[in-house]
């Protein structure tokens, strides 16, 4: 055999092993392993399934990297594998369709630890589905702990990202903690406050947190879990 055909199948072996190491070494956004341990390192998450049932501000829009979010830093920090289906825009009400079922997803992770940190959103329809957003709040929370009696449950009140506060925030806060109290879920207050008064803290959007905004959320989170033995 020539040099020349010696030089191609060498070449072509080269491109299917690197393919087969991306393929081997890539994680789908609903897998059970911790994307803050898997980026940046060797090291795959062996502990507890923790599922986020979340908006936005549990997604990471305003990181600049899914591995900043407040949710991959306090999963890494534990060793839990962590399910994050989170949605842009999502609330009880806001933004649901057939073709969005985040509780489903968490149902289907079987997860040891949910999160619940959603209400930001339905604020911005209060006026006109107050009567709705609080039912869909029950509707959910019975949901999840219905499929997953021996989960447990962190109920985390409505992030909020201006100074300024709506009287539906109270509301909406409020619904939650009754419908954690309901499922015996574990409550985390005053979330709506973590980041207030701090531009600085927030991304070029001026909606959602940049790495300093979420770094403080996962500060506070983290101090919130260590009360409940987390």
């Amino acid at each position: 055999m020539t040099r020349g055909p010696l030089i191609t199948l060498a070449a072509i072996a080269v491109v299917l092993a690197l393919t087969t190491a991306i393929v081997a070494t890539s994680n789908g956004e609903g897998r059970p392993v911790s994307e803050g341990s898997a980026q940046g390192s060797n090291t795959v998450a062996t502990g507890p399934i923790v599922a986020f049932y979340g908006d936005s501000y549990t997604l990471g829009i305003g990181a600049s990297d899914k591995s900043k979010r407040w949710s991959t830093l306090i999963c890494g920090e534990r060793n839990w594998r962590e399910v994050n289906p989170s949605v842009n825009g999502l609330g009880f009400v806001n933004n649901r369709s057939v073709a969005i079922d985040e509780p489903g997803e968490v149902i289907a992770a079987r997860p040891d630890i949910v999160f619940i940190t959603m209400g930001l959103n339905d604020n911005f329809s209060y006026d006109r589905a107050a009567t709705e957003i609080h039912r869909r709040i029950d509707v959910d929370f019975s949901r999840l702990k219905g499929a997953l009696p021996a989960a447990r449950f962190i109920a985390v009140e409505p992030f909020w990202y201006t100074d300024e506060r709506p009287e539906s925030l109270g509301v909406i806060s409020g619904w939650v903690k009754s419908a954690a109290s309901d499922i015996g879920a574990d409550f985390v207050p005053g979330a709506s406050h973590w980041i207030q008064h701090h531009p600085e803290w927030m991304a070029t959007d001026r909606l959602h947190p940049n790495n300093k905004g979420y770094a403080e959320m996962t500060r506070r989170m983290n101090a919130e879990l260590k009360k409940l033995d987390l």
